[in-house]
């Protein structure tokens, strides 16, 4: 319904392509739409900003999430269109977009999971890191985009409910997911969201990316730059 299987690809095209690129190249884009990124995972970690973090003023309620999604006539919020998204077998789907059965496949931890209720909508930078690397300096607008962003594949995942909440606000420093063969996705998925939107990272986190990205040196990173 909502990119079904164009997410799904592109997540895995986006870390796991083989290094046959330059370090650094940008794609061909629309007259004034801001260029697609193409970096080996060294490279982009060392394009993020280090600077010190301040949680000064955060709210959740300063992200305003869930909104309508992408697809104002489908009646499904952002929260439901990711899992239609992502869902490895379609869901039913009732009045109001009450979804029921269907399949996803966690990535995190590798589990199937076949109840939508099971799943949460993670933001791959938490909210409140957002907030702490550059987030309390934009508008309202900017961070309710940011919050329901469906225009990049990395931005949001569904995700096992025990492993979002694991997670928490965390950074890389501080937690990566349990699935050992998920780190470099991970790694790859953290760095674009970072860059896309011009997010710092302070010197722990940075440290910690550039550990798992000398371990992950073969996956590129795909991001264009947030309007």
């Amino acid at each position: 319904m909502i990119k079904n299987l164009m997410r799904g690809t592109a997540a895995l095209s986006l870390l796991f392509s083989p290094l046959a690129l330059p370090a650094s190249a940008t794609a061909a884009a629309a007259p004034g739409a801001p260029a697609a990124v193409v970096l080996a995972l060294p490279d982009a970690v060392g394009q993020i900003p280090v600077a010190d973090e301040s949680r000064a003023g955060y709210d959740r309620s300063k992200f305003k999430h869930w909104n309508t999604g992408l697809d104002l006539g489908d009646g499904c919020n952002t929260r439901n269109e990711v899992l239609l998204a992502e869902a490895t077998q379609a869901p039913g789907m009732a009045a109001g977009c009450r979804l029921s059965g269907g399949a996803w496949v966690s990535y995190y931890d590798g589990q199937e999971v076949h109840d939508p209720a099971k799943l949460d909508i993670d933001h791959m930078t938490p909210l409140a890191e957002a907030w702490d690397s550059g987030a309390s300096a934009w508008t309202a607008a900017r961070r309710e985009a940011y919050a329901n962003d469906q225009d990049a594949a990395a931005s949001l995942a569904a995700v096992t409910a025990r492993t979002n909440r694991s997670k928490a606000d965390q950074d890389p420093a501080q937690w990566m997911p349990p699935l050992p063969d998920a780190h470099c996705r991970y790694i790859g998925e953290w760095t674009a969201t970072k860059l896309r939107w011009g997010l710092t990272a302070d010197q722990a986190e940075a440290d910690a990316l550039a550990v798992y990205a000398e371990a992950c040196e073969t996956t590129v990173v795909h991001y264009t730059p947030a309007a």
